[in-house]
């Protein structure tokens, strides 16, 4: 039945407001909307899978006042991106907002950012997936071994995975992420159980919230300067939830559901996330040996884990960690792809018409497959470096994730700040707050992009006497060389082309919409 045949929907109607036709199926709830971005949020996934890059600047007072520092932050930003998300209920999410509020210019550059923060996101996320479920699949018999290469076969499998299952439909993916949020949840109160009453050892509460490492890098500013160097631990974790926006489409109600979405989830993270650092924090068995390359394997948690704890209980929560990180990679791309597909629909990516393609199921499949495709080349550098190296890389790779999506997230922020009393609220609304929390969010997103460009290893720093590229945050040269070649294209051609969203609901649909 064609929609001029029928009596639209409310979320239709919004929907044909803004120009579109209902392509994608609208069979997700409000629960569903939040579980997605939940899910990629996952405390299990990055907060274990980075918990070394907080612990080795810093220390445990980084995991101890870092989290929550984070989460206040991020929660503004969280609560002004809310307000643009129940005013604009579109799959394009960001883009679509910045389009709107700024004109095309700004809609492509806070596309762009975006689609580079979601892939590297997911390639972030699967490959710390990797870590976890290589542990896991040793532990059960495979015997496959937990070096560099071992690890990195195990994250294309991941990849591979996660492309599939996305690609069967969206009631699989609904379903999926519903069980994945209350296993988050469960996952976490077993995991500080476990860590809390069968650890061997614990460490004091002064040791938790004032023991230090100063590894500032820079040779500047101490341990509180590695303190901020380490906040990418909390930061990144905190990515994601964007997920919410670019679901909008499929999601009931979405001009409330949304606003909910984004703002549980990072109220939900933050109060379990913080429960589950602490947990693990007081669990560390020596602080020396839990940060040395040579014995914690690449990775402190699992250290931790092996260390303090029985073979049974340890291989108990290594399980629970790693499904839940195959849980934030599959809905990680499942976003990315939505968040593509909307994109494209707008003519902004060479071959817009292929991953704007939908399947007979309604899925994005060949948008799906571009985000696997390109979150694996991200990862291949981490192939090319000694192994004493990877903590680097993967830093490197968060930072190219958090920078990406919170420049999207704060382009929007700045331009309805601009706009004031001009701004049409949807049903979810700051009021008068809206200005201060605005205001607030993007000076700290210009400051975390500023932090989490610089290495944070010592040799990084050109000025160092033992200064080696493998050191340095490729992060800036990341940014730098696809920012800089988005801007020429933009420059040389698609500012003649790029018009920002195009509308595709017909006269009659429009007709029905008003």
């Amino acid at each position: 039945m064609s929609t001029a045949d029928r009596e639209l929907s409310a979320d239709e109607r919004r929907l044909a407001e803004l120009g579109y036709k209902q392509d994608l199926e609208r069979s997700w709830s409000s629960f569903s909307n939040f579980a997605i971005s939940f899910s990629i949020v996952s405390i299990l996934t990055g907060g274990l899978a980075s918990y070394g890059i907080g612990l080795a600047n810093g220390g445990p007072i980084t995991m101890a006042w870092g989290w929550p520092l984070v989460s206040f932050m991020v929660l503004l930003v969280g609560l002004a991106m809310a307000e643009l998300a129940s005013a604009y209920p579109t799959a394009g999410g960001l883009y679509w907002w910045a389009s709107e509020l700024g004109g095309p210019i700004w809609g492509w550059f806070t596309g762009w950012f975006n689609l580079i923060g979601q892939v590297a996101v997911t390639a972030a996320i699967d490959y710390g997936a990797a870590i976890f479920t290589t542990a896991v699949l040793n532990v059960i018999g495979f015997d496959i071994g937990t070096d560099r290469t071992a690890i990195f076969f195990v994250f294309i499998g991941i990849l591979i995975l996660h492309a599939l299952l996305n690609i069967i439909g969206p009631h699989l993916s609904a379903t999926i992420n519903n069980v994945s949020a209350w296993w988050h949840v469960g996952g976490v109160l077993v995991f500080v159980v476990v860590l809390a009453f069968f650890a061997h050892d614990h460490q004091s509460v002064s040791f938790v919230f004032t023991k230090t490492v100063d590894n500032s890098a820079v040779g500047f500013g101490g341990v509180w300067f590695s303190f901020l160097l380490g906040l990418l631990h909390a930061q990144y974790t905190f990515t994601g939830y964007d997920a919410s926006a670019h679901m909008s489409e499929e999601t009931q109600d979405a001009g409330r559901g949304v606003a909910k979405g984004i703002i549980n989830t990072i109220l939900v993270s933050a109060v379990f996330g913080y429960i589950l650092i602490l947990a693990v924090t007081f669990a560390i068995p020596n602080l020396d040996d839990t940060l040395d390359p040579e014995k914690n394997g690449g990775n402190p948690v699992i250290y931790i884990l092996e260390t303090n704890l029985d073979p049974v209980w340890t291989n108990t929560l290594l399980i629970i960690a790693a499904a839940a990180q195959l849980f934030c990679g599959y809905a990680s791309v499942t976003a990315a792809s939505r968040m593509l597909f909307a994109f494209s629909r707008d003519g902004a990516v060479p071959g817009s018409k292929i991953w704007s393609t939908l399947t007979a199921k309604r899925v994005p499949a060949n948008a799906v497959g571009f985000i696997v495709f390109f979150a694996f080349l991200l990862l291949v550098p981490s192939m090319l470096v000694p192994e004493d190296k990877f903590l680097t890389e993967y830093a490197a790779a968060t930072s190219v994730a958090v920078i990406g999506l919170y420049v999207a997230y704060g382009i929007p922020i700045v331009l309805r700040l601009r706009h004031g009393s001009r701004f049409h609220t949807g049903p979810w609304q700051l009021g008068r707050w809206y200005r201060p929390i605005g205001v607030i969010a993007v000076l700290w997103i210009v400051i975390i992009s500023v932090l989490f460009i610089l290495p944070t290893d010592d040799k990084g720093y050109p000025w160092n006497d033992e200064f080696t590229w493998v050191s340095v945050n490729y992060a800036p040269v990341t940014l730098v060389v696809v920012v800089g070649a988005i801007g020429l294209w933009w420059f040389a051609s698609a500012r003649k082309w790029f018009t920002g969203p195009k509308r595709n609901i017909g006269e009659i649909e429009a007709e029905l919409s008003g």
